[in-house]
Order: C-alpha cells, then sequence, then structure tokens
C-alpha cells in the first residue's frame, strides 16, 4: 500500500485540483501541503477534511488493507 501522502497527492491530481486549492480548503499554507504528502500516517481528523475536501474515502482504504492483512493471516502487532 503507498503512503497516504502518496496517495493524497495522487487523488489530488485525479482530481484536476492543485496544491494552492488544497492548502486554501485546508486553512494552511503550501508547505503545509507539501509535507502533507510526504507523511506515511496522519492524523483522522485531518484525514476525514482532506477525505472531505477531495471527495474521496482515504478510511476505506485502510478498511481494504486491514482486510487483505486478516486475510492472509498478517499478525496485528506487524506493520
Amino acid at each position: 500500500m503507498l503512503e497516504i501522502g502518496d496517495l493524497i497527492r495522487q487523488k489530488l491530481k485525479e482530481r484536476k485540483r492543485t496544491i494552492v486549492w488544497l492548502a486554501e480548503n485546508l486553512s494552511c499554507s503550501r508547505t503545509n501541503v507539501y509535507k502533507i504528502f510526504d507523511k506515511r500516517s496522519i492524523d483522522t481528523d485531518y484525514l476525514l477534511r482532506i477525505s472531505d475536501i477531495l471527495d474521496y474515502d482515504f478510511f476505506e482504504l485502510y478498511s481494504k488493507e486491514l482486510k487483505k492483512r486478516k486475510d492472509n493471516g498478517v499478525d496485528k502487532d506487524l506493520k
């Protein structure tokens, strides 16, 4: 699974939106958006805001990953 920052960047590009647009909608700077792109994990409240802004359920990706791990018998303590 790609890291969340990469997934957010990918979805932003698919939506044909700019970094400036996302920064304005998040009420943050472009620098902070670039920092989001570098993140491996993100606060759930912040991810909820981004999901709403980009009209995409990033949590569903985590749910699918969790199911895949369970189906493959991956220990819950492993990353």
